[in-house]
């Protein structure tokens, strides 16, 4: 066969030849100065976890709650015999004080006087007619004995003696009623107290039973607390069976909250007893704090009276739980477990025993291990005993403490320009419920 020459081929035959050759040619020249390629073992990476302090402290249990300030004593002051009112104490108004025995209102007089003297004859009379019958009766003994007068007579004189005597109790019973008509036609005070409402006024005629004002004692306030069922296990409540209720001092301690004016101001007072039963819909149990003297006249320039009416929010010391340690709840994990960074910055998956869950702390049982951290950082996937880094949060800082802000700064601005910046830290979220033993 006869060799194909390149001049025998058409010249259209020769430009594709032409551009192969030079994609064998390029082809070639660029895998040979190719660089060459470094395989290296990938790094692995070492995530950062955030980590709090997790020393086991002694805490007190706290249980909040709120509720509105009620008086312990509360009447109805009603009219016990008619009359027109000539006169009202300058105090029986609403929101007027008053002291036990102290006049609130005077009833006309004069028909009761007059009552008075009427019976005070009548009494008089009947003294006189049972003195007579009594004499008689002496009389007729001595005759019956003398063998003069009868039988009959004899008996004639008893009935007028004790007839006599009768009428002489009666009158003497209808004598000491109209006095108490008379002294009724003051209303005094029952107790220590202060006018809620005010029915009456001068000149108008009341009859008996006709409310006349409602008046509350000012000796103790008491506010009803609702507590749930599952929260009085934090609480050491005075037990009816063994206590009798209002026993002082028997039970815990409560701190009231509220502002006035807007200014908040805080009182003191205890538990002092349970109502009994628990609520079928709600499933709480009722619990009443009482505080001494609410009104009392030494707290005049540093807080205003703990008023009737009052809304307030409480808390209620509980028992001290020993050798525990609080946590965010968010560093909780399936539950009852929590992520712990060892000394070697190793993280640990570790079962935890849940004391207590309020809002977005949680108590657990401590203590941890020397050297072991808790982590807060929400991480998807944990290694058990992986390497990790660590930034450690800012400690908490307690209500109260030393290193707690003396003043409060004004609404919108930090008072620190540090603090505007930095995120809050986990490990104390706001509204903490936990104190220092």
């Amino acid at each position: 066969m006869k060799p194909i020459s390149l001049k025998s081929l058409p010249r259209k035959a020769l430009v594709p030849l032409a551009l192969a050759a030079l994609s064998l040619l390029g082809a070639f020249v660029i895998v040979a100065t190719a660089p060459s390629v470094e395989f290296k073992e990938p790094e692995r990476a070492i995530p950062t976890v955030r980590t709090i302090e997790g020393k086991a402290t002694t805490l007190r249990h706290r249980v909040r709650t709120q509720g509105t300030v009620a008086p312990r004593t509360e009447a109805d002051l009603v009219a016990e015999v008619p009359g027109r009112v000539v006169w009202l104490s300058p105090t029986f108004a609403p929101g007027g004080f008053f002291k036990k025995g102290d006049a609130l209102i005077r009833i006309e007089t004069r028909d009761f006087e007059l009552a008075v003297e009427r019976q005070r004859a009548a009494l008089q009379r009947a003294e006189s007619e049972y003195e007579f019958a009594a004499s008689e009766l002496e009389r007729r003994e001595g005759l019956s004995k003398a063998g003069v007068a009868s039988a009959s007579q004899l008996a004639d004189a008893r009935r007028a003696a004790s007839v006599a005597e009768a009428a002489v109790i009666d009158a003497r019973a209808a004598h000491e009623q109209a006095r108490r008509d008379l002294e009724r036609s003051q209303i005094r005070a029952p107790f220590d107290g202060r006018v809620r409402e005010e029915h009456v006024d001068i000149g108008q005629f009341v009859t008996r039973g006709n409310l006349i004002g409602r008046l509350y004692a000012t000796d103790y306030a008491e506010i009803r607390l609702p507590i749930p069922d599952h929260e009085i296990a934090f609480l050491d409540l005075p037990d009816p069976r063994v206590a009798p209720p209002d026993a002082p001092g028997e039970g815990p301690e409560v701190l009231l909250r509220a502002v006035f004016a807007g200014r908040p101001f805080e009182w003191t007072g205890r538990i002092v007893r349970t109502e009994g039963e628990i609520d079928e819909k709600s499933r709480m149990m009722n619990v009443v704090a009482r505080v001494d003297d609410p009104y009392s006249a030494s707290d005049a320039e540093s807080r205003p009276p703990l008023a009737v009416g009052l809304f307030v929010e409480a808390e209620i010391v509980g028992p001290e739980a020993k050798n525990v340690v609080v946590v965010p709840r968010y560093a909780m994990r399936e539950g009852s477990k929590i992520l712990v960074v060892d000394a070697e910055s190793r993280i640990h998956t570790r079962p935890v025993q849940v004391l207590r869950i309020d809002r977005d702390e949680v108590l657990i049982q401590g203590p941890l291990d020397p050297g072991e951290r808790i982590c807060v950082s929400p991480i998807q996937v944990v290694v058990e005993n992986g390497p990790v880094r660590t930034v450690d949060d800012p400690p908490a800082v307690l209500p109260g403490s030393p290193a707690a802000p003396a003043a409060v700064a004004a609404p919108g601005a930090p008072a620190d320009p540090a603090a505007a910046s930095a995120p809050p830290s986990p490990a104390a979220p706001a509204g903490s419920e936990w104190s220092g033993a």
